[in-house]
């Protein structure tokens, strides 16, 4: 290409550039505006002038560039004026209570503005009812817990305390004269985890049955028949499984720990694992039933475990029953030195309150903790289940369920897992 063929081309191509700008800025003529001090593109037509002190510029759809503005507001310093932070700052410390009664009893909680409990203070309640009574929370654990009060109506007033708000009216609360086994309402607020607790001394259960066990335990899968059926039941100790693999294996159905009570603090605490064991059979097609470690020590407190109980499988399906697990926590436990006439009142309150919640029920225990620490005639009308680690059951009583090994062995479980048989159709 010659010279001047090449200049004529660039100046075509300089020319058409020109009229493409010269085009845009036709085309967008009144989408321009002056600002002072700078140009701002926008689409918006401008506001007419107020006479106002203070007017925002609009920056691509930004408002408020202006760092400063604070400082031409009026009410920013006067807390008279200004009562945002104090709203604020009254909805995080706003409290209330939450109260309730099983037996001659009172259970105040003291919860936030998030309906959690408030823990790290010494709160104190006032009771009136005939006199005035004055409790305290000397735990500072959130929770004020009255034995020993004679039924009837009582005013129940939070008093002040530190920068809290406290309701201004008291709160009237009917203490029962007897336990109607029907689940606690808010007993999720007493439900713990074992990052709350010291899980190694809390978590103490002691297997009676595998003292009674002798040589002709039968560790592998037993035939079913036409109407038994195999099952396993978990917690914690067998950690991560793979419930496909276990569906797989042949297993029927699993019964999965919840949680417990401690045994040295009485407190209610989920089991770490059940969660993910409830979700992993439920979406492998597993049926499913529920047990709870018990350290009840009276009725009250076994109708506290079942309602934990309630409140944790509540989201999920539940077929087989829910069983009370009456087992010792190695001699030093809170409900070790219990009466069979008292043990089987726990078990009692226990199942009531877990069919009047619409599950079934049953007992869990060992043969030997069977025949001599309950009487078992007072809870036929739930289902037994029987642990005894032998060829065939020693146990005379009638029985639903029968946990023949803790050393069993299944595909998608590490190491040894309890196996049952079933002789009932709980899913009809």
């Amino acid at each position: 290409m010659d010279s001047k063929l090449f200049r004529l081309t660039i100046s075509g191509v300089i020319g058409v550039i020109a009229l493409l700008a010269l085009l845009v800025v036709y085309v967008n003529r009144g989408e321009f505006r002056k600002v002072p001090g700078k140009t701002v593109t926008s689409t918006e037509t401008p506001a007419p002038d107020t006479g106002n002190i203070y007017t925002e510029n609009r920056v691509n759809g930004q408002v408020g560039d202006d760092l400063k503005a604070f400082e031409r507001d009026e009410t920013f310093f006067d807390e008279d004026k200004n009562t945002f932070l104090e709203e604020a700052l009254a909805a995080v410390n706003r409290l209330s209570l939450m109260v309730t009664s099983v037996e001659k009893d009172l259970r105040i909680q003291v919860v936030n503005n998030d309906g959690e409990p408030v823990v790290g203070e010494s709160f104190h309640v006032l009771l009136n009812n005939d006199t005035k009574l004055d409790y305290k929370d000397s735990d500072k654990d959130g929770v004020i817990y009255i034995g020993d009060l004679k039924a009837g109506e009582y005013d129940v007033a939070l008093q002040p305390i530190g920068e809290y708000k406290v309701p201004l009216n008291s709160t009237k609360v009917l203490v029962k004269d007897r336990v109607e086994y029907v689940p606690i309402d808010d007993i999720s607020l007493l439900i713990k985890t074992e990052d709350d607790i010291d899980a190694e001394a809390e978590d103490t259960m002691v297997a009676s049955a595998k003292k009674d066990a002798d040589k002709s335990e039968f560790t592998d899968f037993r035939k079913t028949g036409a109407k038994a059926r195999l099952g396993i039941d978990v917690s914690k100790w067998q950690g991560e499984i793979d419930w496909d693999k276990v569906v797989d294996a042949g297993i029927n159905f699993t019964i999965i720990r919840c949680g417990y009570r401690g045994s040295v603090t009485g407190t209610i605490v989920s089991d770490p694992m059940f969660e993910a064991n409830i979700k992993g059979a439920a979406a492998s097609g597993m049926p499913v039933g529920i047990y709870f470690f018990t350290q009840a020590i009276n009725e009250i407190e076994a109708v506290e475990e079942a309602s934990a109980v309630v409140a944790m499988v509540k989201q999920y399906n539940i077929t087989y029953p829910i069983f009370i697990d009456s087992e010792g926590a190695g001699g030093n436990g809170r409900a070790d030195a219990l009466d069979p006439a008292t043990r089987t009142l726990v078990c009692e309150a226990f199942c009531r309150t877990i069919e009047n919640a619409g599950y079934k029920a049953g007992v869990y225990a060992s043969r030997y903790w069977l025949n001599n620490n309950l009487y078992m005639d007072k809870l036929s009308d739930y289902s037994t289940w029987l642990a005894e680690y032998r060829e065939s059951p020693l146990y005379t009583g009638y029985y639903h369920m029968w946990q023949y090994t803790s050393k069993g062995k299944v595909n998608g479980i590490k190491g040894n897992v309890d196996l049952d048989m079933c002789y009932v159709d709980y899913i009809q």
